[in-house]
């Protein structure tokens, strides 16, 4: 009767320690999980850029992230910037003083769409600090070529260059083969968007990776900066430049790299 009594005892024990067991391999997992899990699901970043291809301001992002885990995370983005050749150089008229880039025959403002991923390397602490996280991002580029217009000054003059009659200045595109560089008759530049109904896309691919330095007190509000290099290429050269003397497809490219700076804040959900 003893042995029978040590012997359910002891079947007994078996039991609570296997369920023991189970009970914390089963806490481990969800710990695990929980560990693993993000904090929130979306983010939406909003930036202005910066690149060496590009003027003062180089254009604007837009990135909408999901996270898969804490590490990790995926985005899809649009970039808009505008890609100028690295030979523009400004020039005044000193008879008008209208200012415009010699030699230039359309503007490329480019739409860069893309997909990619994103991995901390560095974590902030919750409520201050700075996350470093690298990213790569791959997808097509969209140059659209629009023309540079320029008001040229088709007034008739005496030989002694006095106007006769009215004055007569048109807005046309810049010729390199009719407007020489430092042409007088040059007025000025035309406005921005004069050959807007005239718009030619190239279609291209670009490839980028950078480095991001996430700042923000708050978990729903972020700030910070994006640093990183581009590489782009589309299969002819885009005309941005004209030359009387050089022939166009030596003087433009169609390969282009970067190196950019994005500032961007944002908000999590």
């Amino acid at each position: 009767m003893g042995a029978l009594r040590f012997r359910i005892l002891g079947g007994i024990l078996g039991l609570l320690a296997v369920g023991s067991t189970a009970a914390q391999a089963q806490a481990r997992r969800t710990s695990t999980a929980a560990s693993d899990a993000p904090t929130f699901q979306r983010e939406l970043t909003y930036g202005v850029n910066f690149n060496t291809n590009g003027g003062m301001i180089g254009g604007a992002m837009f990135r909408s992230t999901r996270m898969i885990s804490t590490d990790w995370s995926r985005f899809w983005m649009l970039e808009a910037v505008e890609v100028k050749h690295p030979k523009e150089q400004r020039l005044q008229n000193l008879y008008s003083g209208g200012i415009y880039v010699p030699g230039k025959m359309n503007y490329a403002f480019v739409l860069r769409p893309s997909v990619g991923a994103q991995r901390v390397v560095f974590r902030k602490a919750p409520d201050s600090g700075v996350q470093v996280s690298a990213l790569a991002s791959a997808g097509p580029s969209v140059a659209l070529m629009m023309p540079y217009y320029i008001y040229y000054d088709y007034t008739k003059r005496d030989n002694t260059g006095r106007p006769i009659g009215a004055e007569d200045i048109r807005a046309e595109q810049y010729d390199p083969d009719k407007h020489p560089p430092e042409d007088i008759f040059i007025y000025d530049r035309a406005p921005l968007f004069s050959g807007a109904s005239e718009v030619k896309p190239q279609i291209g691919g670009h490839v980028r990776g950078a480095l991001t330095f996430e700042y923000g007190r708050y978990r729903d509000a972020i700030a910070g900066v994006e640093t990183g290099f581009l590489f782009e290429a589309y299969p002819k050269q885009l005309s941005i430049l004209g030359s009387n003397s050089v022939d166009a497809a030596q003087l433009n490219n169609k390969y282009f790299t970067s190196v950019y700076l994005t500032i961007y804040i944002g908000t999590r959900k």
